[in-house]
């Protein structure tokens, strides 16, 4: 997805995990999803910059898809969309 297609997206459910370093973000992602409809969008915001690479792997190999990133001033966003 390119940026734009990011930042239009709906989002069903925000975990903001700016200023805890890893594992901090990978756990609330974890327990934000529990809150995401099946095929809706959670946001991860992140302060750790080892989230952009650990969230991806988490979503593939629980079964989620990881729509991409964006990088905001000192911060990411990482969209993750639920697949079961």
């Amino acid at each position: 997805m390119t940026e734009m297609d990011l930042k239009n997206l709906k989002v069903d459910k925000t975990v903001d995990a700016r200023g805890t370093a890893c594992p901090g973000p990978l756990l609330e992602a974890k327990r934000g999803m529990a809150a995401v409809p099946m095929g809706g969008i959670l946001e991860v915001l992140s302060s750790d910059i080892g989230t952009t690479e650990d969230l991806p792997l988490w979503a593939n190999k629980v079964g989620h898809q990881c729509l991409g990133t964006i990088e905001e001033a000192g911060y990411w966003k990482v969209f993750v969309k639920k697949g079961k």
